[in-house]
């Protein structure tokens, strides 16, 4: 038995994007944005993790955490805060090397994608669930209540947010964030194989 979902620093963001791109390396939305002919694919990936963790560290977001009874990171969470900063200089270099050394082709299938999705989120201040994820060898151990659990207690204890919003791209997660109180907000086809769902938890 692991212990609870906890705060993390930023000392920990490799061990974060390591949890996370493991957890995603099949997920639906990067496989679109990568481009599955790449024979560096898993490279691509862990870059495109190593921004997204990066980015939200940057800007203060919530990193979220659980340990296997070893103490080893074995799933994380990242959030984005109801009222979200300009990114800084770093940021938007990293970003910009990225796309470079990815593609413009990712690049613009990872705009379709925002532009999918942005319908789905509330107007009212609220956090952002970016990425939750669970390492492969320990799927289905109850990891994932424990990090929605400190997701929502983050919103509640913030009077600024009105709930956390997230999206996926796996059907069977509907059900999963539904069972944990979240509602679809909306669902689009980015393309006719990959379909994503808006969904929310509201707390006040």
């Amino acid at each position: 038995m692991g212990s609870a979902a906890t705060r993390l620093s930023a000392d920990c963001v490799p061990d974060i994007v390591s949890v996370l791109t493991d957890a995603f390396r099949d997920y639906p939305v990067m496989r679109f944005v990568i481009g599955t002919e790449h024979a560096d694919y898993d490279r691509r990936l862990h870059q495109l993790v190593s921004f997204i963790v990066f980015r939200r560290m940057r800007h203060g977001g919530p990193l979220l955490g659980v340990s296997d009874e070893h103490g080893h990171l074995v799933g994380a969470a990242i959030m984005t805060l109801p009222a979200d900063p300009d990114s800084p200089g770093d940021v938007v270099a990293r970003r910009d090397a990225l796309w470079r050394d990815v593609g413009d082709d990712a690049r613009l299938r990872h705009e379709a994608y925002w532009k999918a999705t942005k319908p789905f989120m509330t107007d009212r201040p609220h956090h952002h669930l970016n990425m939750i994820g669970v390492r492969t060898a320990n799927a289905g151990t109850g990891l994932a209540r424990q990090l929605l659990d400190a997701v929502a207690q983050i919103a509640r204890d913030d009077s600024g947010s009105c709930g956390v919003s997230l999206t996926t791209e796996v059907p069977r997660n509907v059900t999963l964030y539904e069972h944990f109180g979240y509602r679809v907000t909306g669902h689009a086809h980015v393309r006719p194989d990959v379909e994503t769902w808006g969904m929310f938890f509201a707390i006040r």
